[in-house]
C-alpha cells in the first residue's frame, strides 16, 4: 500500500514520521565483498574509536550461548554520562514519586537480590554484580555492516519526496493509538513471539511508542519492545530494544545504550540481549510486561520499568517537548516490506497469524493502561486503531487488550 508523506489521510504523528523515514543500516557485507575496499583507513579509525566509546570498560564480562558477550559495566561509566547534558547528573536508583493506582512491591526492587519475569540466554552462564549493568558488547562487524560508525544504531531521517515504496522500502503498521489528554506514563504487557523476517534489511517489531511534537523537527519519542532485525543484530532472533529521539529521528536517538542519553539502574536486564522462550502456536503463552511513567514529583524524567524491574530511565533534560508530557501513546507492530521482485515480502508480525485467529494463535497486547493528566492509571478511553493493510496484517481492539498481526504475503496481500 502506497502512502504519500504529504498524504492529508488521518494517521497518527508517529505512525506517519516513521512510514517517511527508514533505517539507514546497509546489508551485510556478503560473499567475497571485501570491506577493506569500502572502508578507508580514516573510516576504520573513526570504527574504532566508537567502539571505544560504546564499549565501556568491564568489570565482568559474560559470554552468552546465542554469541554475544555481555559486558557488566560499572553504572557510574555507562555511556549515558557522555550526553553532554548529562556530565554531572547524579543517578536516581528509583523514582521519587508514583502515579495514583501504582502498586510498588519492594521484591521488585533493583536493589533486591531477586531474579527477573524475563529470562535472556546470557543469565545460562552468569550474572552482573551490584554496582553494574549488563551491556551487550558491539563488535567491529556491527559498525561496518551499519555502513558508517555514526549510522550504528540510529534511525536516519531522509527528505523524500513523494512515496517512501519509490526507495523501495515501505513501513507497514497494525496499531492502537490513544490521543487526546496529556499522558505521564502508559503499561502495556506485551506477547513474545520469533516472526520470520524475509529479507535481512527487514525488520518486525512489536512495541509502544510515547510521543510529542507536531513538526517533522521537534518530534519526541521514547520507545521501547521487541523486534526481529538481522541487519543490525545478524541474526533472526527475537531482541529487546529501548529507542528516544529528541529531534524526529534526525541527528539524536538510538536503540538501547548505542548513543549517551538513557540511564540504566537494572543489572539482570539486558538491551539488544535475546530473549527466550517464545510463545507456541496454539501453546505456552509467553509475555513480557513494560511500564513508563513520569516522575512529576521529582526531576521529571521518564522511568522505565521492565517485567515489574526498575530498568532506568530517560532523564527530562535531553527532550524538548516531551520534557512535560507526551500527547500520544501507541502499540503495536510495525514491519518493513522491501517489495522484493515487485511483491509483498512474508515477514511476519507478531505470531504471523491474523488476529481472528484469537487466543493461543494470534498475537495481543494486554492490560493496555494510560497515565492521564491526573496522574492517574486507567484504560485507553480516546482508541483508535491504524492499520496500513489488512489484507496482510491487522488489529482487533478491545478495551484494554487486542489482538494484531498477520503473514505479510498471502493469496490477499501481493
Amino acid at each position: 500500500m502506497a502512502l504519500p508523506c504529504g498524504s492529508g489521510r488521518r494517521w497518527s504523528r508517529v505512525v506517519k514520521m516513521t512510514f517517511c523515514l527508514f533505517f539507514l543500516i546497509p546489508m551485510s557485507s556478503v560473499g567475497n565483498r571485501n570491506t577493506n575496499t569500502i572502508f578507508n583507513k580514516k573510516q576504520k579509525l573513526e570504527v574504532q574509536q566508537q567502539l571505544k566509546r560504546l564499549n565501556k570498560p568491564a568489570v565482568k564480562s559474560i559470554e552468552s550461548p546465542d554469541g554475544d558477550i555481555i559486558d557488566c559495566v560499572d553504572i557510574n561509566k555507562q555511556p549515558a554520562f557522555d550526553h553532554p547534558l548529562l556530565k554531572n547528573h547524579t543517578i536516581q536508583m528509583r523514582p521519587s514519586s508514583y502515579p495514583e493506582g501504582f502498586s510498588f512491591d519492594e521484591s521488585n526492587d533493583v536493589s533486591s537480590n531477586s531474579k527477573p519475569k524475563l529470562t535472556q540466554p546470557w543469565h545460562l552462564n552468569g550474572r552482573c554484580p551490584e554496582g553494574t549493568i549488563p551491556i551487550r558488547r558491539t563488535k567491529e562487524e556491527d559498525l561496518l555492516r551499519a555502513g558508517s560508525a555514526a549510522n550504528y544504531g540510529r534511525k536516519k531521517h531522509h527528505s523524500i519526496a513523494g512515496d517512501v515504496d519509490n526507495l523501495g522500502i515501505s513501513h507497514e503498521y497494525a496499531v492502537l493509538i490513544e490521543e487526546g489528554d496529556k499522558y505521564y506514563g502508559m503499561k502495556a504487557n506485551l506477547n513474545v513471539w520469533n516472526p520470520h523476517t524475509q529479507e535481512t534489511n527487514e525488520f518486525s517489531v512489536s512495541q509502544f511508542w510515547m510521543a510529542a511534537g507536531e513538526t517533522d523537527n521537534d518530534l519526541d519519542t521514547i520507545e521501547a519492545g521487541i523486534t526481529v532485525y538481522e541487519d543490525l543484530y545478524h541474526d533472526y532472533q527475537t531482541r529487546l530494544f529501548t529507542f528516544w529521539t529528541d529531534d524526529s529521528y534526525r541527528t539524536t536517538g538510538c536503540y538501547n545504550l548505542d548513543c549517551p542519553g538513557f540511564v540504566q539502574v537494572d543489572n539482570q536486564i539486558a538491551t539488544g540481549a535475546t530473549v527466550t522462550p517464545y510463545s507456541t502456536y496454539d501453546g505456552t503463552q509467553r509475555t513480557v510486561e513494560f511500564y513508563v511513567y513520569k516522575d512529576i514529583k521529582g526531576n521529571g524524567d521518564w522511568w522505565l520499568k521492565i517485567a515489574q524491574r526498575n530498568f532506568g530511565y530517560w532523564p527530562s533534560s535531553i527532550f524538548s517537548v516531551l520534557s512535560d508530557s507526551a500527547s500520544t501513546v501507541e502499540w503495536g507492530g510495525e514491519v518493513t516490506n522491501v517489495k522484493k521482485d515487485g511483491q509483498h515480502t512474508t515477514t511476519q508480525m507478531g505470531s504471523g497469524h491474523f488476529p481472528e485467529e484469537g487466543p493461543g494463535k494470534a498475537s495481543y497486547f494486554d492490560t493496555l493502561n494510560v497515565i492521564d493528566s491526573k496522574n492517574v492509571l486507567r484504560p485507553p478511553w480516546n482508541g483508535r486503531t491504524m492499520v496500513t493493510d489488512p489484507n496482510c496484517y491487522n488489529i482487533i481492539a478491545h478495551e484494554d487488550y487486542f489482538y494484531y498481526g498477520g503473514p505479510g504475503r498471502n493469496p490477499n496481500c501481493q
